[in-house]
């Protein structure tokens, strides 16, 4: 194999240089990381943080075919938000209707939502789409007579953290951009590609963002949880054309970030803080599949390293030319490395078939000393920059998920190899064809009903919040409550707490609406799809089949075995609404069938399903409890 070692180090020699100058400059980062680590920022407490006087806040959340998500994403995050004084600016399409409707209904249940309806068919790009909502928020200022002054951009997969908007508040009277960090939620050691997004933002929050914002580089906006003052996204937007958004950039947030530094204003990044009440971040599931990873990650490449590169080139003070080298050096390291992790395996199998011995291995022979020291230097750093990744991943994910970080990193390459070559490709075409970009939009998911959502208020305290009961009286019914009895129920019985007090609470904590609507319809096909013996045991009834989405009413709070179990009967997405149990036992008594003999092991085990409800005709039922 001679002629092929050969071949092997004519391409080794200038992939081994670069990826040791690669190397070097992340070893960089890595070691001011460690210098600076415990950093200069000061945490306000919760006191000053209620003290601060509440700026007026404009969430701003474009959607394209969102509605299975955009619904329970509004209604969990709205309960859970420890501010008063926001609004809601959801931006739709004319020709999407399915998400119209869900962006509709949910609007009728939280004043604060207002919908933002585009002028012509989408999608466009969500730089459109946002310039389309803050047309449509300075017209709700003139007819409301107000004033935003905080903008804040959020997807519809986003797990908003309850403290992220009085901390952006703190913050922004100083600081024209604050970004709150960003992080995937935490999902199977197995899930390989979601795993990449763990990591590597794990990373990136922890380690990079922070050296960068030290060593004084811009800071690019991560498109959700950053709040942008008014007054510096107007000025940045009077330099093209008054849009604040570049509806042309596939990135619309790395060039904000960028755009608003050269203006001269100050940013900051929230750091991680690890605490007792959870990390202080937007958590969202990333794309878990391939071609949606392979999607997102060429728009990222397309928008920041080869539009950000046609831009603005290297016409940038000197102090910023050496972040544009590490945000576009990816074009060149994405594409060496799987060819470097086959070299790699190679080599090492060479070795082995020489039985471990130096004199006797071909490529040790024909290979130049210093080629030689300078892979082995690659591979110290690599090993060296694992290790960090491994450990900044275990204080999310813990020690067993990072353990599987070297398994993720060739999966990784390979992904991004892929995604490169697709996205310069994409440029390349829109060039010949004298084109824009398309929006290569990403398919989101959200956190499942029933999963404990990171920051999650506890019952005691909404209780306190909803002034249903006073702090003395949790303080004391949190140490004489049984084990045995939930805290609502004991309230209930020993502290005469009402129990639409309670469920009002109950809903808040967990964004499921109470209540069912008004005027609504019973559907025989929703009916058909669960058995009446999962019904009673689970105390659900299914009423509505939209879109994809079961809906049913229930009783109780769903629990993540609930919510797996009904999943295993249908594959429909399940939306649940809260009613009072007295309410659920009178439409169980007028829609569910007499109980029936519990189904025998002989049918379960020949794979046929219990009987399914059977409800009378459609009727028009008169709403319960306290929906909207």
């Amino acid at each position: 194999m001679g002629w092929l070692d050969r071949w092997i180090l004519l391409i080794l020699a200038p992939m081994a240089l670069w990826i040791l100058i690669s190397g070097l400059d992340d070893l960089f980062i890595t070691a001011v990381f460690f210098a600076t680590r415990r950093g200069r920022f000061r945490w306000p407490s919760s006191e000053e943080l209620d003290a601060c006087p509440e700026r007026r806040i404009a969430i701003l959340v474009p959607l394209w075919r969102e509605q299975g998500v955009i619904g329970q994403m509004l209604d969990r995050n709205l309960a859970a938000l420890r501010y008063h004084n926001y609004d809601v600016f959801v931006g739709v399409y004319p020709n999407d209707e399915p998400t119209v409707q869900a962006v509709t209904e949910t609007a009728a249940r939280h004043p604060r939502v207002h919908m933002a309806m585009a002028s012509g068919n989408g999608p466009t790009s969500k730089g459109d789409n946002l310039n389309s909502i803050f047309a449509f928020l300075r017209c709700f200022e003139a007819l409301r007579g107000c004033h935003f002054d905080v903008i804040m951009t959020h997807d519809a997969e986003d797990l908003i953290h309850p403290d992220s908007l009085r901390m952006i508040n703190w913050l922004s009277r100083k600081y024209a951009m604050v970004q709150v960090p960003v992080l995937a939620l935490p999902t199977g050691i197995r899930e390989f590609t979601h795993g990449l997004y763990c990591d590597e933002f794990g990373e990136y929050q922890q380690k990079d963002i922070p050296v960068r914002q030290y060593l004084g580089g811009f800071l690019p906006s991560n498109g959700v949880g950053a709040g942008f003052e008014r007054g510096a996204l107007e000025h940045l937007a009077s330099t093209r054309g008054g849009r604040i958004f570049d509806p042309q950039c596939l990135t619309e947030d790395y060039e904000n970030g960028f755009g608003l530094h050269a203006l001269g204003y100050p940013q900051i990044f929230v750091p991680l803080r690890f605490s007792a009440e959870g990390l202080m971040a937007t958590r969202e599931y990333f794309p878990r599949g391939w071609s949606a990873a392979v999607r997102q990650r060429s728009r990222w490449v397309a928008g920041i390293a080869l539009q950000g590169w046609e831009r603005h080139g290297w016409r940038v003070p000197w102090k910023q030319i050496y972040w544009f080298w590490r945000d576009r050096k990816g074009l060149v390291g994405s594409l060496l490395s799987p060819l470097a992790n086959l070299v790699l395996v190679y080599g090492i199998g060479g070795w082995l078939a020489a039985g471990r011995n130096p004199l006797v291995w071909n490529m040790a022979r024909v290979m130049p000393p210093w080629l030689g020291y300078c892979c082995l230097s690659t591979l110290e750093i690599s090993l060296v920059q694992m290790a960090v990744r491994m450990w900044l991943s275990s204080r999310i994910y813990g020690w067993r998920f990072a353990a599987a970080s070297p398994l993720r990193l060739p999966w990784g390459n390979l992904v991004n190899f892929v995604a490169t070559t697709r996205a310069v490709a994409q440029f390349l075409r829109a060039h010949w064809q004298k084109r824009s970009l398309a929006w290569m939009k990403t398919d989101h998911v959200y956190l499942a009903s029933g999963s404990a959502a990171p920051g999650q208020p506890k019952l005691g305290e909404v209780l306190v919040r909803m002034r249903s009961i006073s702090l003395g009286e949790l303080e004391d019914a949190l140490c004489a409550c049984p084990p045995d009895l939930r805290l609502g129920e004991y309230l209930i019985a020993r502290c005469g707490l009402p129990r639409e007090r309670l469920y009002q609470a109950l809903s808040t904590q967990s964004g499921i609406p109470l209540g069912i609507p008004g005027n609504l319809k019973w559907s025989l096909q929703a009916t058909r799809v669960l058995p009446a013996e999962w019904a009673r045991r689970w105390k659900v009834l299914p009423y509505r089949l939209v879109a994809g989405q079961l809906h049913v009413v229930t009783s109780e709070i769903p629990s993540e075995r609930m919510v797996r179990e009904l999943a295993e009967i249908s594959n429909l997405e399940l939306r649940f609404r809260l009613v009072l149990p007295d309410h659920f036992e009178a439409l169980a008594d007028a829609y569910l069938p007499a109980e029936q003999p519990a189904v025998s092991r002989t049918v379960r085990a020949a794979g046929q399903r219990p009987s399914a409800i059977h409800f009378p005709p459609p009727a028009v039922i008169r709403p319960l409890g306290t929906g909207s």
